[in-house]
């Protein structure tokens, strides 16, 4: 069990971003709807002395769900267990993870959508009633017996919460969704985060930074990792507007925030496709990628800032995009077709 956990935990996250994460909701910055719907639970749910209800976080990658997730554990003064739906393979899984919890203890599933199905319905007793149903021994003389859990709050977490079942998203009493940041909102994380890696920035140099992060946390904090090693190595150890500026031209990521990915995937639909609409299969197959990582990673930013549209017939590029890429758009092309 330690492994199905642990093994999450540990998957791709750098020393630095955790130093970086907000530990408390005064911590956190922006989401204000949601830092203060969580606020008013948590504090309802200590007066009551009871564990949180079950909550679901959606949205796009890098705004904040799993610090969200710990956030919560810490204001309720709960410990917190991490683990995937992916990782959660079988039935005996998920009953190591729900029996070694104690009472209160906050269970964050990240792609909660990923889960088996047949681990997701044992999963839906456990919400409601807190109890599992285990099966010991095999064949004819099999018997299942019912296991009391201790009250625990649940914490899923998803970037596609279309594909979460009904039955499992009924259980979940506090539903919220992140949003991508503003310019505003991104300025103070890049000023939070520099003061962390001790990292001299002065107010041109973060918002440049701030502005091509893509209203996007998780991306800010790389990009700031970066751009410092540049001031490091080639410029004068602090970080102003042209050191940024260098720095991100030389990472490929344009004024407004695309990378070589995002202009890869307007061109191909621009030049081979002739701006769409196009079925996200070929555009999979047209850049070498593959359709979860385009919906998730790719075209919601793209269609935040009206360079993309997802039509009934396909994906669609608009007259901002071609004006962006600087490819003249076809006189008798209706973007809206």
């Amino acid at each position: 069990m330690n492994n199905v956990i642990s093994a999450y935990r540990e998957e791709g996250e750098e020393p630095e971003e955790k130093s970086l994460r907000p530990q408390r909701t005064s911590d956190f910055v922006g989401q204000t709807r949601v830092i203060e719907n969580l606020s008013l639970f948590v504090e309802a749910a200590r007066k009551r002395g009871e564990p949180l209800d079950h909550v679901l976080l959606f949205g796009p990658p890098g705004l904040g769900k799993t610090t969200l997730a710990h956030i919560i554990a810490n204001e309720m003064g709960s410990d917190i267990k991490c683990t995937s739906g992916p990782v959660i393979e079988r039935k005996d899984d998920l009953a190591a993870i729900l029996t070694d919890l104690k009472q209160g203890d906050v269970l964050f599933i990240d792609e909660i959508h990923r889960l088996n199905r047949i681990v997701e319905e044992c999963l839906y007793p456990a919400m409601e009633d807190f109890k599992i149903d285990i099966l010991i021994g095999e064949g004819p003389h099999a018997k299942s017996i019912k296991l009391d859990l201790p009250p625990f709050t649940l914490v899923g977490a998803t970037t596609r919460a279309g594909m979460i079942t009904s039955p499992l998203r009924t259980r979940f009493g506090i539903t919220e969704r992140l949003q991508f940041y503003t310019q505003d909102e991104m300025e103070h994380i890049v000023r939070r985060a520099a003061g962390i890696l001790n990292v001299q920035t002065d107010t041109e140099g973060g918002s440049e930074i701030a502005r091509r992060a893509r209203g996007t946390p998780r991306i800010s904090n790389r990009i700031l990792r970066r751009v410092r090693d540049y001031a490091e190595v080639r410029g004068a150890g602090h970080i102003d507007r042209k050191t940024a500026d260098e720095a991100l031209r030389l990472l490929d990521v344009d004024k407004i925030g695309l990378d070589v990915m995002d202009r890869v995937y307007l061109k191909t639909i621009i030049e081979k496709f002739g701006g769409g609409p196009v079925g996200l299969n070929n555009v999979a197959v047209g850049i070498g990628e593959d359709e979860e990582t385009i919906e998730d990673m790719i075209e919601p930013y793209l269609i935040q800032i009206g360079f993309l549209q997802r039509t009934p017939r396909g994906r669609q590029a608009t007259s901002a995009a071609y004006t962006h890429l600087g490819i003249p758009e076809p006189p008798n092309r209706n973007p809206l077709a």
